[in-house]
C-alpha cells in the first residue's frame, strides 16, 4: 500500500512539476515540429490514433516557448528540483535510511539535468515506425541500457554514496528491465485507452490515461529499487552462509596475582 501510495505521488508530482518544465524545454527541438508530444509518443509507444491525440491535447509546441518568461522558466525550475527531492526521499525509504540534510539539495538540481539530458538522447535515438526488426531490437537495447546506467547512477547519486554499487546493481537492472516491460504493456493496454478516453471524455481522458502511465513509472521506479534491495539482501545472506565467519577466539583467563584480594 505504501509503495502504490509513493507512485501515485511520483505521478501527481511529475505532472505538476515536472512535466510544465519538459513542455518549455522540448518546444525548443524545433526541428521535430512536435514537441513534448514526441516525447510521450516515443515512451508510450503509442498507435498513430493516439498519436494524434496527445499531439492535440499539448497543441503547438512553440506557443510554450514564446509565451513563457523568465521568471516563469525560473519558477518551473525550482518546481522541477522539488520532483528530484521526491525521488530522493522514495530512495531513503526503500533503504531505511535517514532523510538526507538540506545542504545537499545541490544534488536534486544535477540530477534533474541529467534527467532532462538522458530524455533527450532517449528521443534523439528513436528508430523509425517502420524500421526494420534489427533495427527497433538495437534501439532497445540501447535504450535498456541507458535507462540502467542512469538508474544505476541515481541512487548512488541521490542517496549521497551511503549505499555501495554493488548494492544497487540489481535495483537498477530491474527497474530497466520494467521500463521496458512497461513500455510494451503500455502498446496493448493504454494505447487503446487513449483513443477510447479521447472519445468518452474528450482531452480530460487522455490526462487520466496518462496520469495512470505515470503512476506505472513511479510503481517500476520504487519496486525495482525495493526489490533491488531484497535481491541483495538475499545474495548476501547467502554468501555469508556459504563463508562463516570464524568464531572469535577468548584469549586465556590470566590468573590473578598472589597479593590481589579475594573476590567477595
Amino acid at each position: 500500500m505504501e509503495l502504490m501510495h509513493r507512485a501515485m505521488g511520483f505521478a501527481a508530482l511529475c505532472l505538476l512539476t515536472l512535466v510544465p518544465l519538459l513542455i518549455v524545454i522540448a518546444a525548443a527541438d524545433l526541428a521535430s515540429g512536435q514537441g513534448f508530444a514526441r516525447w510521450l509518443v516515443q515512451g508510450l509507444g503509442v498507435s498513430e490514433v493516439s498519436q494524434e491525440e496527445i499531439e492535440r491535447l499539448f497543441g503547438q509546441p512553440g506557443q510554450a516557448l514564446q509565451r513563457t518568461t523568465a521568471f516563469g522558466l525560473a519558477a518551473l525550475a525550482a518546481f522541477g528540483v522539488t520532483f528530484g527531492s521526491a525521488v530522493q526521499t522514495g530512495y531513503e525509504r526503500v533503504w531505511d535510511l535517514p532523510t538526507s540534510r538540506w545542504h545537499t539539495m545541490w544534488r536534486h538540481v544535477v540530477w534533474v539535468a541529467v534527467l532532462i539530458g538522458a530524455l533527450l538522447l532517449f528521443v534523439a535515438n528513436s528508430s523509425p515506425r517502420n524500421a526494420p526488426a534489427w533495427i527497433t531490437a538495437l534501439t532497445a537495447l540501447g535504450d535498456v541500457t541507458g535507462a540502467f546506467l542512469f538508474f544505476w547512477w541515481s541512487q548512488r547519486f541521490l542517496l549521497c554514496g551511503r549505499i555501495r554499487w554493488r548494492a544497487l546493481l540489481p535495483g537498477a537492472v530491474l527497474t530497466a528491465v520494467g521500463l521496458l516491460g512497461l513500455r510494451i504493456f503500455s502498446q496493448f493496454v493504454f494505447s487503446p485507452l487513449i483513443a477510447s478516453s479521447a472519445v468518452t471524455y474528450g482531452q480530460f481522458g487522455t490526462v487520466l490515461v496518462l496520469q495512470s502511465w505515470l503512476v506505472g513509472v513511479g510503481f517500476v521506479v520504487y519496486g525495482a529499487a525495493l526489490a533491488g534491495r531484497l535481491v541483495h539482501e538475499v545474495r548476501l545472506q547467502r554468501r555469508i552462509d556459504r563463508n562463516p565467519p570464524p568464531p572469535p577466539s577468548h584469549p586465556p583467563s590470566s590468573p590473578p596475582p598472589p597479593d590481589a584480594p579475594a573476590r567477595p
